[in-house]
């Protein structure tokens, strides 16, 4: 941990510490899919839209925290951008009695999108897995398990993201609407999934701390 040569992450270091500055206890969690530690650490076989077995180092840390003594097991948090925003909606739609509020920003909310529009439903031969793959991406994806979903979230994207497509946050949103879930959403107008302008890297994750000291502190 510590700053890194890419702007997205030293941005997303330095308001960990500010948040801990203000007083949050904050755990930055290496979930597996990340580097360091080995291939099968790397590449699991049930990653991501194959699984998301990523997501229990998540909830293990949710866990973790709630045993301890510094930390109030009623106002656990989490944030995240980009698959930081994808397991941080996942959490919340699995587990919303572990984790009381979340900041999403710019994630991914349905892997079966994304197999739409790399054209494998519109192929006259598919896989002989396709429609297994896609009942797999759907479980993955928190959109499946928004009946779960009650704490309350602010979503965050920005309208030219190229990345993860802004109508992933757009129908979350309708989901989330329709079950009266509470809930905060900024549009970053006119900028990118890196945030190519630092003022609104700034204003992110300003509102990412207004919003958990709104929701989670006394």
């Amino acid at each position: 941990m510590g700053w890194n040569y890419s702007d997205y992450y030293s941005n997303a270091y330095s308001a960990n510490q500010y948040l801990a500055s203000i007083g949050f206890n904050v755990l930055a969690v290496n979930y597996r899919l990340g580097i360091g530690y080995g291939y099968e650490f790397h590449k699991p076989a049930a990653g991501g839209a194959a699984g998301a077995s990523e997501y229990l180092d998540i909830k293990a840390a949710g866990e973790w925290l709630q045993k301890q003594s510094f930390v109030d097991p009623n106002k656990i948090g989490i944030y995240g951008g980009s698959y930081g925003g994808y397991l941080t909606a996942l959490a919340l739609a699995s587990d919303s009695k572990l984790f009381a509020a979340g900041v999403d920003i710019h994630g991914v909310h349905d892997w079966t999108i994304n197999l739409s529009q790399n054209g494998m439903a519109d192929k006259y031969e598919k896989a002989p897995d396709y429609e297994l793959t896609l009942k797999t991406a759907w479980k993955a994806s928190p959109v499946s398990s928004i009946a779960g979903w009650t704490s309350p979230v602010l979503i965050i994207h920005a309208d030219d993201d190229r990345n993860v497509r802004f109508n992933q946050s757009v129908d979350l949103i309708r989901r989330l609407e329709k079950k009266g879930v509470p809930m905060e959403t900024l549009m970053i107008v006119d900028d990118t999934h890196h945030w190519m302008k630092f003022t609104n890297s700034v204003k992110v994750y300003q509102e990412v701390t207004n919003y958990f000291n709104k929701t989670l502190k006394k």
